[in-house]
């Protein structure tokens, strides 16, 4: 008998529901997320062929996932969405509560024929942490940029009209006259937001260094195409994961978002942007596309121009480049996945 086990997982505690293929409910269990989280589920675990179905594997759901799968089990990641709309749609136990949220886990799973198997942590999770925490401070650093071209405006008409460098922010601040206690106060937290960005311009340096290392030992052809430098290499393997999950180019264009959506109504086709998809991918498709028309004489601003020439507008020859160019990582990245 197959037994498929529903897990709602929290940071505290993990619900677990099992049933079989009929949806009928075998057993629950609540289990405190904690050292022995895995053996007591391993001992609970209804017999025979189990699959282990957890809502966000990649979220609260990751440390368990692995667990699972270092213990040889098989898991599958439900998206949230998946599962809350099997809950809505439940004619029965509808409410929302812990154990039917592990329940319509169970029932997502057995109902969705291409959950992505959840496998266990490789080099590709390795650029996924490093891209992410180079982006992370990316943001860091634009915010407090912000803040300081807010504050160097109450200071000094005009502020900072460039993009901000260190010294010349400094020289500036320097030049202040210290007249009240409010602008001393707007100085020394303007004083704060510099010595803030130059220690977040060491840690990037620092990530990006880490990042080609790592870049370089993936072995990757993914850096030949014009545009893709280490760092967004890192996010293109690192948050695609394995290429082969995705059958055609096309299924992933859809999941990085560069694919149009179709948008019919009344026997009238037409297509618009999709908003969906991962961003995080599409944003690094989307810098990629942006270089490539940059520079003169590349195959993507060739492409760019010939669209262009045939009266598409600006918007919509980027659009088609962005799909142009994932098809090419898409392609790359399966031909790395086999060597």
């Amino acid at each position: 008998m197959e037994v498929i086990i529903g897990i709602d997982p929290h940071k505290a505690t993990h619900v677990a529901c099992a049933i079989d293929r009929t949806e009928a409910e075998l057993a629950q269990l609540r289990v405190r997320a904690g050292k022995r989280q895995l053996e007591q589920l391993l001992a609970w675990a209804p017999p025979g062929r189990r699959v282990w179905a957890v809502e966000s594997a990649g979220g609260l759901g990751y440390l368990l996932s692995q667990q699972l799968v270092s213990a040889g089990e098989r898991v599958v990641d439900v998206p949230a969405t998946l599962s809350s709309r099997v809950r809505v749609l439940a004619s029965g136990r509808s409410n929302k509560n812990d154990p039917n949220d592990a329940r319509s886990v169970a029932i997502a799973a057995l109902r969705a024929p291409n959950l992505t198997v959840v496998t266990g942590d490789d080099h590709a999770a390795v650029l996924r942490m490093l891209a992410k925490a180079h982006l992370d401070l990316g943001r860091a650093k634009n915010r407090d940029a912000s803040r300081l071209h807010a504050l160097v405006c109450e200071l000094v008409p005009g502020g900072i009209r460039k993009e901000l460098v260190v010294s010349q922010a400094e020289a500036i601040l320097a030049a202040v006259p210290l007249t009240s206690m409010v602008v001393r106060q707007r100085v020394e937290l303007a004083h704060e937001l510099l010595d803030d960005i130059v220690r977040i311009d060491a840690h990037m340096k620092a990530s990006r260094k880490r990042i080609a290392t790592s870049v370089a030992a993936s072995n990757t052809r993914l850096v030949d195409i014009y545009g893709v430098g280490p760092i967004w290499a890192s996010v293109l393997i690192g948050y695609t994961g394995d290429p082969r999950r995705f059958a055609t180019a096309d299924n992933y264009a859809a999941y990085n978002g560069t694919a149009p959506v179709e948008f019919s109504s009344g026997g009238r086709v037409a297509h618009r942007l999709s908003r969906r998809g991962n961003r995080t991918l599409n944003h690094a498709i989307h810098m990629v596309a942006v270089t490539q028309i940059r520079h003169a004489g590349t195959e993507g601003r060739v492409y760019f121009d010939a669209k262009v020439a045939a009266k598409k507008t600006k918007r919509e020859a980027l659009r088609a480049l962005k799909r142009r160019v994932s098809d090419r990582v898409y392609r790359q990245l399966l031909a790395d996945a086999r060597r």
